[in-house]
């Protein structure tokens, strides 16, 4: 199970660390907001 991300100098991503919880996580925003470059980091 992923259980976080670090993600740093990919895209508009300077860096983020995002932790998940148990469970269904779910990415949702605005056009732009970054979703499928945080998909593309897996």
């Amino acid at each position: 199970m992923l259980k976080s991300l670090y993600i740093k100098n990919i895209a508009l991503i300077e860096e983020t660390y995002i932790e998940f919880s148990n469970g269904l996580n779910i990415l949702s925003g605005e056009t732009g907001a970054g979703k499928s470059i945080i998909i593309d980091s897996l």
